[in-house]
């Protein structure tokens, strides 16, 4: 995943921070071990010296002492476990040059007053001699400090090779890091160089041979024989043919177009009636849905125009209103089966061609005529376009 790498680059800079928590922690314990002992040695004295002047005698008394003596030398191993846990050496040294910079310090300023003192006529001769005896334990204090500072110094300066050698160590082990480093980073560039490079990917130079070639192979005489035949005197024909009466194939009206009201919101009636005289097949009769469609024309009848049921028109002997479907339509073919659950719908199965007749309705509706000259009602997107 890209940005994972961040946890390898965090986990360097907490592995730094670990470091320096790890130097606290240890600082605070070696603190904690020193003034436990310095707490243990304090109480030792305190009660050795009030044991040594109460009444206790005998060997109860060296029973006591003996507690405070075990104080003592636990004091003095919580020293030494304080003085494992850190380097004393420099401490020490520190502490030496504090030492004799103070010695320096007092010495300078014995200095001054005995200087100042011999200008003072009015000044005794014992405070002079006093003055002068200050200076000299100056010097000698000043003179300890700085061999003990110089001793503290020479004993720091005999880790020195140790220190070096070990860094040495250390860098070359930093270096040899960064080596690989500096080389991941040089790998990853090249990596990148080769993902922005498309030219030297082969899917980049197949996009353009594909397309080339489908431009090239783009034919217009193919183009042109494909549109005489599917528009063209080429184009598949209905042609009307002699069909046998069938009584099972009488068409009624189904719910969906009982429920259907013209636009203007008036209410079809006398339907049913149509269709039981109108069937299937016959030439002379009348679906329902076509007959539907005829009486939501209008809604401004007269008497003159409206016929009686059983008039001429309807009957087998009259004009058939699905003559002028006869060689209409599109041809379309079914994507599922379908079994009709009205009488007014069409039953086919996946394959199945037939004539779609009318546009979809509102409701998803088409009106279809089957090879077979059923006609009725079918799902919309049950079929598609030949």
């Amino acid at each position: 995943k890209v940005g994972n790498y961040k946890r390898t680059v965090k986990r360097i800079d907490d592995g730094h921070r670990l470091c320096n928590d790890l130097m606290s922690c240890i600082q605070e314990r070696a603190k904690i071990e020193k003034a436990y002992a310095q707490q243990l040695t304090e109480w030792s004295k305190r009660w050795r010296q009030l044991v040594d002047k109460g009444p206790q005698y005998g060997t109860v008394e060296r029973a006591w002492m003996a507690v405070m003596t075990e104080a003592e030398k636990v004091s003095d191993l919580h020293q030494e476990v304080k003085n494992n846990l850190i380097n004393v050496d420099f401490e020490k040294l520190e502490a030496a040059k504090k030492t004799f910079h103070m010695a320096c310090k007092e010495e300078k300023l014995a200095s001054s007053r005995e200087a100042n003192s011999k200008g003072e006529a009015a000044m005794a001769a014992d405070q002079q001699k006093k003055l002068h005896e200050k200076v000299d334990k100056c010097k000698q204090d000043t003179q300890k400090a700085r061999e003990k500072y110089e001793k503290a110094l020479d004993e720091l300066s005999k880790c020195t090779p140790q220190y070096m050698e070990n860094m040495e160590q250390v860098f070359d082990q930093c270096q040899q890091f960064e080596e690989k480093r500096l080389s991941f980073v040089r790998d990853v560039l090249l990596d990148v160089k080769r993902h922005l490079n498309l030219t030297e990917n082969q899917s980049y130079a197949t996009v353009y041979r594909d397309l080339e070639r489908v431009i090239t192979s783009a034919s217009a005489q193919e183009d042109l024989k494909l549109f005489s035949n599917i528009h063209g005197p080429g184009m598949h024909m209905n042609w009307p043919q002699f069909e046998e009466y069938n009584p099972e194939l009488t068409h009624h009206i189904s719910k969906k177009e009982k429920s259907k009201k013209s636009s203007d919101g008036v209410m079809l009636t006398n339907v049913n009636t149509v269709a039981d005289h109108a069937q299937a097949g016959d030439r002379g009769s009348v679906s329902s849905y076509e007959k539907n469609q005829a009486y939501t024309a209008s809604t401004e009848w007269s008497d003159e125009d409206q016929t009686a049921p059983n008039s001429g028109n309807d009957t087998n002997g009259g004009t058939n209103p699905f003559d002028e479907d006869v060689g209409k339509g599109v041809r379309v073919r079914a994507l599922y089966d379908y079994d009709g659950q009205e009488q007014d719908e069409l039953s086919f199965r996946t394959g199945d061609e037939l004539t779609k007749l009318e546009d979809e309705d509102e409701q998803g509706w088409c009106k279809g005529r089957l090879d077979s000259g059923q006609l009725g009602l079918y799902p919309a997107n049950y079929v598609e376009p030949i």
